[in-house]
């Protein structure tokens, strides 16, 4: 079974060749640790896990390293403390912050199905190695000091006569196309207009670290420069997959592989860049200003994170999506479905249905397509089971999974089972005018019944 992946740099689904089967890496853009993460964020965390699961099954659990990063410089967590923390100095304050955002974060993913990476490296950890990069780039003539910064020049590497890069190309944009489109940035101290900042003065009270490239004055990081760090340190020169979303493209990965590629003479950083599409909330772009800005936690407080999850995984990976309480409620009866499907069932490995469809770039609408036409003997339930466990699903038993579902609704169990006894017995008297009555009270609580020969079963609605 040949893993067939997307790259975004040549364009082209290509076989995936990973450079040492007995260590397939892989790094992830995180979290920027300053509040709690949106609907957003959730989409590269979900989508990374299921290849993460599919490469642990293809090479080994023991044979694949996943490094996610978890962003703690940043000037929205050092505003975050300021704000939250007035009576802490900075640093202190900046701690606080990072650490309870930090735990925040792990709850929500944790309860969104994912496994934990192999790697969880922080940035602050990481200072010495991002030194390291900088003084190559200075040494190699494609960064240089200017007023206590060092900036890179995109310039001078597409200038260099070796096996580097073009700069753009993962953006698939000229180096003239994104000068035109720069922001106007005052900065005298720049020799060109989309040189990016690799290191810069910290203001007073901010965290600050001994400067590189013989600069006396105390500073802190530039974010590119930050994630290729890590990456080195955990993964090496050059490894097999990056991830993120599409809003990291450019200029944040462009950033990173010119870094990387610079740094270490070589024509890749990683040898599959994947990005995962947009996501819009009921047909429009997110925002706090259209009221439409929702949090994983949000979202926890009405919904198992197992029905996020599948509603995630509804739309292929490099699609645009659009995410909707209709899709929200079809997720949540599928897996009601799910449950009761394969109560009580153990055993069993992942379907090959499952897993050609994954192997296929993470096909998950025909992975989800080939869960349903699992429905048979007892095999295809077992296969059925497996593979939901497989994918992060299956968490809780069927009677667990029922009540904590109603229990996130607000309904009354207790209070639904005894109208439901009170409806049989009017079924049973023939007095249907106090059936369907009984019936439109449960509606009303957004409960719907359904009628079998076995007897009455009920689910939450929205």
């Amino acid at each position: 079974m040949e893993l067939r992946l997307y790259d975004t740099l040549t364009g082209e689904k290509r076989p995936f060749r990973p450079i040492d089967p007995a260590r397939v890496r892989m790094y992830v853009c995180g979290p920027t640790v300053y509040d709690f993460a949106h609907i957003g964020n959730a989409r590269p965390v979900i989508v990374f896990d299921v290849l993460f699961r599919l490469l642990r099954h293809l090479y080994g659990e023991s044979h694949v390293v996943y490094v996610r990063n978890i962003t703690d410089v940043d000037d929205k967590i050092n505003d975050r403390a300021a704000r939250d923390f007035r009576g802490l100095p900075l640093n202190e304050a900046i701690r606080k912050v990072t650490e309870i955002t930090e735990r925040q974060f792990h709850e929500d993913v944790d309860a969104l199905g994912c496994l934990r990476p192999t790697v969880e490296p922080r940035a602050t950890e990481h200072i010495v190695e991002m030194r390291a990069l900088i003084e190559k780039l200075v040494a190699g003539g494609f960064a240089y000091v200017a007023e206590d910064h060092v900036l890179f020049s995109p310039e001078a590497m597409n200038a260099a006569n070796s096996v580097l890069p073009r700069y753009g190309a993962l953006a698939n944009r000229s180096l003239d196309e994104m000068i035109a489109g720069a922001r106007v940035d005052v900065a005298p101290y720049k020799r060109g207009h989309t040189d990016f900042v690799l290191w810069k003065p910290s203001k007073p009270g901010e965290p600050s670290w001994p400067s590189p490239a013989g600069i006396k004055a105390p500073g802190r990081p530039g974010w590119h420069i930050e994630c290729s760090a890590m990456a080195w340190k955990h993964l090496g020169e050059a490894f097999d997959i990056h991830g993120g979303g599409i809003d990291l493209k450019f200029p944040h990965h462009e950033n990173e592989l010119a870094q990387t590629c610079c740094a270490f003479d070589t024509s890749r950083m990683a040898n599959t860049w994947m990005h995962n599409g947009f996501l819009q909330v009921e047909g429009e772009k997110m925002s706090k200003s259209l009221g439409n800005f929702v949090t994983i936690r949000e979202l926890l407080a009405d919904w198992p994170g197992e029905v996020l999850r599948l509603n995630m995984l509804k739309t292929h990976y490099r699609s645009p999506m659009d995410w909707t309480l209709k899709g929200l409620e079809e997720s949540a009866r599928t897996l009601d479905d799910w449950y009761r499907a394969v109560a009580g069932v153990d055993g069993g490995k992942p379907s090959d249905a499952v897993l050609e469809a994954l192997t296929d770039d993470l096909n998950t609408p025909q992975m989800i397509a080939g869960l349903h036409g699992l429905r048979g003997s007892d095999a295809d339930r077992a296969a059925f089971a497996a593979s939901l466990r497989f994918l992060g699903f299956l968490s809780e038993s069927a009677a667990q999974w029922e009540g904590r579902k109603r229990k996130a609704s607000g309904v009354d169990a207790d209070r639904v089972n005894a109208l439901i006894s009170d409806r049989t017995a009017a079924r049973a008297r023939k007095d249907f005018k106090e059936s369907d009555r009984i019936r439109d009270e449960l509606a009303a609580m957004g409960v719907a019944i359904k009628d079998s020969k076995d007897g009455t079963t009920w689910e939450v609605t929205r």
